[in-house]
């Protein structure tokens, strides 16, 4: 290494090694193989780890147009739900030498400010949920790559997309009620714009219907525990309809709600009323009784997102297969007629 020299270069594993720098960026760019010999590759590698060599990435990067960052868009961080995406898609990530960039839609819904002066020189992809879609906007320009998350395959603005097998869920707590013997339900329904939440409805809404003797009623709400509460009460005291039996919620938090609803009206859970959820966030065993619900697992989600991405970067095809999710039975649900 050259005297004065506070950071080896390739130039210096070169020598050590007794090759060319071009030899040494083969070997450390994992492509050397066919190119030069394995014992050429190893004493590059012992020559780069006793001269204690890092890459200088961000040069690499410049030549390479590359900045290996890619931005998630997410709603507001109101669940730990997105919170999993992230840890998942940054694990993949990191391993393939990217970094990810989080950014929360202000609002959780609707337009939202660039955060780079210029997203298109600032990153390589975006990886966005659908429930965030209206934030793409301002943030992707024209020709970032986009994979989306939770968003309809035939209308995606993305060039993948990576889906939860949301419509299977909801066929699953469907079953296990109409199972169970319930025939007239609540559905409470996150009142969110999204496409998510429409397949949840339909999918709940055909499986129910499809059963002689069913009921069904429909309570919007946003996600919210307050006015999840305020919508389910009003809905299970409505005149004019059987009492719903059991409460289907589109997620845990709105699930709260109708716990909260249940008891200010003297129903007891299950007893006289079951309820499920849909997420499995740590609220579902915090709830007493605890919550039947639809574990969606979200580093999963977040992992093939990201891999997703990568293809799309690399010009592979992306896996389309939705991944599944599972039906959790707690103490939330029972018989209509338990005593």
């Amino acid at each position: 290494m050259a005297r004065g020299s506070t950071r080896p270069t390739s130039r210096d594993v070169a020598q050590a090694a007794g090759v060319s720098q071009a030899a040494v960026s083969l070997v450390l760019g994992d492509k050397w193989r066919g190119r030069v010999s394995e014992t050429t590759a190893q004493r590059v590698r012992e020559a780069a780890r006793a001269l204690d060599y890092r890459p200088n990435l961000a040069a690499r990067n410049l030549r390479l147009g590359r900045t290996r960052t890619v931005l998630l868009v997410v709603p507001a961080l109101t669940t730990e739900f997105f919170a999993g995406v992230y840890t998942g898609a940054a694990r993949v990530a990191a391993a393939h030498g990217f970094g990810v960039v989080l950014y929360p839609s202000p609002e959780g819904v609707g337009p939202a400010r660039d955060p780079f002066a210029s997203a298109q020189a600032a990153l390589d992809g975006v990886l966005a949920s659908s429930m965030a879609a209206d934030a793409l906007t301002a943030i992707r320009g024209d020709q970032l790559p986009l994979v989306m998350l939770d968003s309809d395959p035939a209308g995606s603005l993305g060039a993948a997309t990576v889906n939860l097998d949301i419509a299977d869920g909801a066929h699953q707590l469907a079953d296990h009620l109409l199972g169970l013997g319930h025939r007239h339900f609540l559905h409470l329904a996150a009142d969110v714009p999204s496409w998510t939440f429409d397949v949840r409805a339909h999918a709940l809404t055909t499986r129910i219907t499809a059963t002689p003797g069913t009921t069904l009623r429909t309570a919007p709400a946003p996600i919210d525990i307050d006015h999840a509460r305020t919508a389910a009460e009003a809905a299970l005291t409505a005149p004019g309809h059987p009492r719903p039996t059991a409460v289907v919620c589109d997620d845990d938090k709105l699930a709260a709600g109708a716990y909260k609803a249940a008891r200010r009206l003297g129903l007891r859970i299950p007893d006289d009323i079951s309820v499920t959820g849909l997420d499995d966030l740590a609220l579902a065993t915090a709830l007493d009784p605890e919550l039947t619900t639809v574990r969606l697992d979200a580093e999963l989600f977040g992992e093939r997102g990201m891999q997703a991405l990568l293809d799309v970067l690399e010009g592979r095809t992306p896996d389309d297969t939705d991944i599944p999710v599972h039906l959790v039975v707690r103490a939330s649900t029972a018989p209509p007629d338990a005593p």
